[in-house]
């Protein structure tokens, strides 16, 4: 059954979830980045030995099984930039566990990000495209998105700690992206022929590997460096890549013409400026 409204519904709860996890791993990974004597001197292996490190897997388990069953009701391009808006839940908490307020500054990019939001799912009343995307499609896409992830792993490798934390962060918003996609399919698969389709598939086990590798390098982006840094790069990162992906293997379109593409633009910029803004002031 389609329903953006159903969509909507369960991308915020997503959102709100996600929040949760990503303000405890925060704290795990400032934690843990300190103390090289600690679990063997990996700070990666120091945060699994967190039992709120676990806390916040499970929060953002919980909250990519509230965007799977989004992505069940609606498209790509109305679920992901709602998830955006996870920043907005990250800011109060972030600001509740740090014992501080939520700035004026803050609330007013918030609010800059919530229309933006508005404009691309209102405005851009996306279309659904196709659930499932031909093989040769796909094989096109995962062998671009590889090479493109195992050059900046290559290159984070011989970077200062910030900018390794920078494109390890980058990197992990690109994984995520095609795991959207893959989730998308894997909905499909499970609704037209259950376990038994999902077992004969290989996007389920795509799935798995997809974000099982995304998990761990997210974790690597936090512990790498300021997570200034890290977390505007994965949070933009996410959408935009799942945003091409969903127009090109999904074929899902925003009905907008003419004039229309640049205020649709404009929200794009803006959504991605405070998405920066708000993700470096919800980690200083």
């Amino acid at each position: 059954m389609h329903s953006n409204a159903l969509a909507v519904v369960f991308a915020l709860l997503s959102a709100l979830t996600i929040a949760w996890g990503t303000v405890l791993r925060h704290q795990i990974a400032e934690q843990t980045s300190g103390d090289p004597d600690d679990a063997h001197g990996s700070p990666l292996l120091a945060a699994v030995m967190r039992p709120k490190w676990w806390g916040g897997v499970l929060c953002a388990l919980a909250g990519y099984g509230l965007q799977i069953v989004a992505l069940g009701f609606g498209t790509l391009l109305v679920v992901q930039p709602i998830l955006v808006l996870s920043l907005m839940f990250t800011l109060p908490l972030s600001a509740k566990f740090d014992g501080r307020r939520v700035s004026k500054s803050e609330m007013s990019w918030a609010g800059l990000l919530t229309v933006a939001v508005g404009v691309l799912v209102i405005w851009g009343k996306p279309l659904p495209g196709r659930s499932i995307p031909e093989l040769d499609a796909w094989i096109i896409a995962l062998a671009v998105g590889l090479v493109v992830i195992v050059a900046m792993c290559w290159f984070a490798g011989h970077r200062p700690a910030n900018e390794r934390a920078l494109l390890l962060g980058l990197v992990t918003g690109i994984i995520m992206g095609y795991l959207a996609v893959l989730s998308k399919s894997v909905v499909a698969i499970f609704t037209d022929d259950g376990v038994h389709g999902l077992i004969t598939s290989w996007e389920g086990y795509g799935l798995l590997t997809c974000a099982a590798i995304g998990t761990g390098v997210q974790q690597l982006s936090f512990n790498a460096g300021a997570l200034k840094n890290s977390l505007p790069a994965m949070t933009i990162g996410e959408p935009i890549v799942a945003f091409v992906l969903g127009y090109t293997l999904l074929a899902e379109k925003f009905q907008v013409q003419g004039l229309g593409w640049i205020a649709m633009g404009v929200a794009l910029l803006v959504m991605v400026a405070s998405t920066v803004v708000l993700s470096r002031k919800s980690v200083d």
